[in-house]
């Protein structure tokens, strides 16, 4: 699509069909872009069919049948979300394309601002900022909010302990920073006091709060080879309940939290297709496929996918516009909008990036 050459004009008129299109969601009459552009000479309504004739044969714009005006195609959508993409960061004003035919953008308005910042309040952890997010997302786009747990989120200590069964059968108990309670029974190759697991734990929680749990491993086996003889019993029992499998996260499915989905079969008229599309979204590991194939967890800015059919044909209409929210360095998780592409682009994509950013600023970041 980048290659795709488009002069100034075309991609005037092809932004003011979108636009038109996503305000409206009837087809586009030549008549209605000329009263855009009734100030500027040269794009008389003759004009203006030429070049949406031109449009399509270039595959951007469709007539739904002769009458008709001209409906935007998913290359369109697609060409449309790669100038909005690009545009110049400072640029001030939203809406109609500029004259050179770029898309210009403005910030995320302030009304839109504080109503973020008011669904979030009270919100102190990663879990109830991500089960909120997916409820903000949907409110706001009329479409549906999804938040995913970052794989590793779910993996960092928060609390540890051990509780002695039977015989060598110990319970261990391991809370994470993202929410998600532990317990497995470990089975013991010797004999550990309560006084001994109690250590353990706290020697867990005070060295390694805030620490990935597979970095916990690894720098407990490290300490045992430099400081065997000064911590030799210790570290022996740290070592039994780790190797017994006290610190294995699993291999549990990501947190996924979804909600608006309401919003998706009130926009869809066709029954059929809907059925297909909610049995789609309603399988919540092809979800999880869906933002983990698309939404990558190294991108800093927002992705946006329209035309989601390589996940599923019943898809083809939706887009996707997910970010990386982040926490301390690394990936808290994935939050993203899943909408109809007749979407307010311009504002889904500043929204989805200021609740991204958001989860920096509203939870504390552990220290290491």
């Amino acid at each position: 699509m980048a290659e795709m050459r488009v002069s100034p004009r075309e991609r005037l008129v092809l932004t003011a069909i979108i636009e038109l299109y996503i305000a409206t969601g009837e087809p586009v009459a030549s008549q209605a872009v000329a009263r855009e552009f009734a100030d500027r000479d040269g794009l008389s309504s003759a004009t203006i069919r030429n070049v949406m004739a031109t449009l399509a044969e270039a595959g951007l714009v469709e007539q739904p049948h002769a009458a008709a005006g001209r409906v935007p195609t998913p290359a369109a959508f697609r060409f449309y979300v790669e100038q909005i993409t690009r545009v110049d960061p400072l640029s001030s004003r939203m809406g109609m394309a500029g004259l050179d035919g770029a898309v210009q953008v403005s910030p995320l308005s302030e009304q839109r601002r504080g109503q973020i910042e008011d669904e979030f309040a009270g919100v102190t952890s990663s879990t109830e900022y991500l089960e909120r997010t997916s409820h903000v997302l949907a409110l706001i786009s009329s479409g549906l909010g999804v938040a995913l747990a970052s794989s590793t989120a779910a993996q960092v200590l928060e609390h540890i302990h051990f509780s002695r069964l039977s015989t060598g059968r110990v319970l261990a108990v391991l809370v994470t920073q993202a929410g998600a309670v532990l317990d497995r029974v470990l089975t013991l190759d010797r004999e550990l006091t309560h006084l001994e697991l109690e250590t353990a734990a706290r020697y867990l929680n005070e060295n390694f709060h805030g620490w990935p749990i597979e970095r916990i491993r690894t720098e407990v086996a490290r300490r045992i080879e430099a400081e065997r003889e000064a911590y030799n019993q210790m570290l022996a029992s740290v070592e039994e309940l780790c190797r017994r499998g006290a610190l294995t996260s699993g291999e549990t499915v990501p947190a996924l939290f979804v909600d608006g989905m309401a919003n998706l079969i009130a926009a869809e008229v066709d029954r059929e297709r809907l059925r297909q599309m909610l049995l789609a979204l309603e399988a919540k590991q092809r979800l999880v496929e869906l933002l983990t194939a698309y939404v990558d967890g190294r991108q800093q800015e927002v992705r946006v996918v329209v035309g989601l059919d390589h996940a599923s044909p019943a898809m083809q209409d939706l887009v996707l516009i997910g970010a990386q929210a982040r926490l301390g360095g690394g990936n808290l998780g994935t939050v993203a909008v899943i909408a109809p592409t007749r979407i307010q682009y311009q504002e889904m994509i500043q929204a989805v990036r200021y609740v991204a950013r958001l989860s920096e600023r509203i939870l504390e970041v552990p220290a290491e």
